[in-house]
């Protein structure tokens, strides 16, 4: 495992993203660069609220909060660092290629795998990967900009 730089557990996490339960879709980071990749995991389970309706019968992890885990993961890689970040906001402005390949369901674990790819000013551009078991469960393209939060 190479260094999380600061980031070690739940706790971390929660110092860096705004989000909590139940929109808090991050458990722990156990890989990082420091600047470029970042790999989180998030453990599915049936406790979730959203399998309550999707779909009782068949539960099954909707493939928007996949992306949004990504995205969470993503938020993580671009502020673990920054000590300014309670005065800055990540504003989301594009998913592209975006693909779910298998679903995802109670007893899962999901290995996140974020990559800066382009980073200009306040504007970066991130591959996001969703594994399950070494499998590519959804992929995506993710374009956002931080911004002042006033």
């Amino acid at each position: 495992m190479e260094s999380t730089h600061e980031v070690k557990n739940i706790q971390d996490i929660l110092n860096i993203l705004p989000h909590r339960y139940p929109f808090l879709l991050v458990d722990r980071i156990v890989e990082s660069d420091g600047s470029k990749r970042m790999v989180g995991i998030k453990n599915v389970t049936i406790n979730e609220p959203f399998f309550q309706g999707h779909f009782p019968s068949t539960p099954v992890m909707p493939g928007v909060l996949l992306v949004e885990a990504l995205a969470q993961v993503g938020v993580v890689l671009l502020f673990h660092n920054d000590e300014k970040r309670g005065s800055k906001l990540v504003y989301f402005s594009g998913i592209d290629n975006c693909r779910f390949r298998q679903p995802v369901i109670p007893g899962d674990q999901l290995r996140l795998e974020v990559t800066v790819l382009k980073h200009r000013g306040n504007y970066y551009r991130m591959r996001g990967e969703a594994l399950v078991n070494g499998m590519l469960v959804a992929e995506a393209e993710l374009s956002c900009a931080v911004v002042d939060r006033d």
